[in-house]
């Protein structure tokens, strides 16, 4: 049955032949579920695409977005500031690991991550060593789709349609999984810190005055779930500092309370030089992205040797720290201090945990993960099937009330931080149905 209303639009990501045929479309969402124009309700196992972690239609962010759309709805973002902007980015940096103190806005992660990217290779240059170009980035990494994200990311598809137009000298690390040695890790896996001695691999070869950033991801979000060993990070940062290298940690999805902290950073135990942040600061109500830095790379510019009226970094977008978006974020980060979900979503961390692992021995599961408010479940692909198996489940959960989200045969949840506890759990029941209804076609 074709639908010509939905011809005109080209949704991202999505394989728009098959859902132009078998079209599924949201009306309504309230709380931590959707409403289909069937009337069914879904329960947003991934808290839309991570960044609904205080669910949908909560009235305070409502009330701030109307309000400050009634008294500033727009301000340029060059030469000129709003108090609100300023509010954001103090909170922001508040609650961001010590030293790490100014603020960059942009509109979503990928932008965000373009923009430490940027600062990167301008910071190297005011200080005297623009001979460091180099990003190096990691294996199976989602760091959005800029062409500077593409280029440091890992993800194959997203990569090779556009290789001509890739950064020059980017280099990648390994990915940290290994299904040999850390099958149905619980948290952190033991095995696999070594493989930050890749780095100093990378570093040989190209010579570390020739770096200018290192960028990860604390826990891979987009590849399913992919959990740092113990130490791993830490090594890692060893490495870059020792080698005058900047490190940023990219937490678009572990920023904001994923891993029951603010930020992975302080989760984990490590201090990047950099954070980039989305989702979650808004809550997905509006978009709205940055880049944290240390005050050390601030004010390296602000020292640069040029006259005071001088822009110092060439570089923002028209709706850099939009009004509305900042107003937005200080409500969203009211309800989270306020309504303490940073401690709910620690808090349900084992719940989610038990629950996944519970799925051991089910048809076709060769591995799960968990870390935070976050969990994958890997499944054996169908033979000469790559991702059908995960898009069978993905489309049985849908016709079961469960909104799954899946990358090739990874089915990946990251519940909203105000679901229950029973929530959780019949989530997961109803995975452990769909995994053992699919079939081969």
């Amino acid at each position: 049955m074709s639908h010509p209303e939905l011809e005109a639009y080209w949704l991202p990501f999505t394989s728009n032949r098959y859902f132009k045929q078998h079209p599924k479309l949201m009306v309504s969402a309230k709380g931590a579920y959707y409403r289909t124009e069937s009337g069914r309700e879904l329960f947003d196992c991934l808290s839309g695409m991570w960044c609904c972690p205080l669910g949908h239609a909560h009235p305070k962010i409502i009330e701030a977005l109307v309000q400050q759309a009634e008294i500033l709805d727009y301000s340029p973002a060059f030469q000129v500031g709003n108090a609100t902007t300023f509010r954001l980015a103090e909170r922001i940096a508040d609650l961001a690991p010590a030293g790490l103190d100014h603020v960059f806005f942009a509109n979503s992660g990928s932008e965000a991550v373009d923009t430490a990217l940027k600062i990167s290779l301008a910071y190297h240059r005011v200080r005297g060593e623009a001979g460091r170009f180099r990003m190096i980035g990691r294996e199976r990494a989602y760091h959005g789709v800029g062409f500077g994200g593409i280029s440091v990311g890992g993800m194959v598809a997203n990569r090779k349609a556009f290789a001509s137009a890739m950064l020059p000298g980017v280099d990648h690390l390994p990915h940290t999984w290994n299904l040999s040695q850390m099958a149905f890790s619980r948290g952190q896996p033991a095995w696999g810190s070594h493989l930050a001695d890749e780095l100093e691999r990378l570093v040989a070869l190209h010579d570390a005055s020739t770096i200018a950033a290192v960028i990860v991801e604390p826990v891979q979000g987009s590849a399913g779930v992919l959990v740092p060993p113990l130490g791993y990070l830490q090594r890692l940062r060893e490495i870059c500092t020792r080698h005058g290298i900047l490190l940023i940690f990219d937490e678009v999805i572990t920023g904001f309370g994923r891993l029951g902290a603010n930020f992975g950073a302080q989760r984990l135990g490590v201090i990047p030089d950099m954070i980039t942040f989305a989702k979650g600061v808004t809550n997905g109500v509006i978009p709205m992205g940055g880049v944290i830095l240390r005050r050390e790379i601030y004010e390296a510019f602000m020292h640069a040797q040029a006259p005071e009226y001088a822009v110092e970094l060439f570089h923002g977008y028209t709706y850099s720290g939009h009004p509305i978006a900042a107003a937005v974020g200080l409500a969203v980060l009211d309800i989270y201090q306020q309504e303490g979900l940073f401690e709910r979503a620690l808090a349900l961390e084992p719940v989610l945990e038990a629950a996944v692992h519970s799925l051991k021995g089910e048809p076709g599961v060769i591995d799960v993960r968990n870390f935070g408010l976050t969990a994958g479940v890997d499944l054996e692909p169908f033979s000469g099937q790559p991702g059908r198996r995960a898009f069978k489940v993905f489309e049985y959960g849908f016709e079961h009330d469960q909104l799954f989200r899946f990358t090739a045969d990874t089915i990946a949840m990251g519940p909203p931080f105000i679901s229950t506890p029973a929530e959780i759990e019949r989530m997961v029941e109803q995975l452990r149905m769909a995994i053992r209804a699919v079939q081969p076609d």
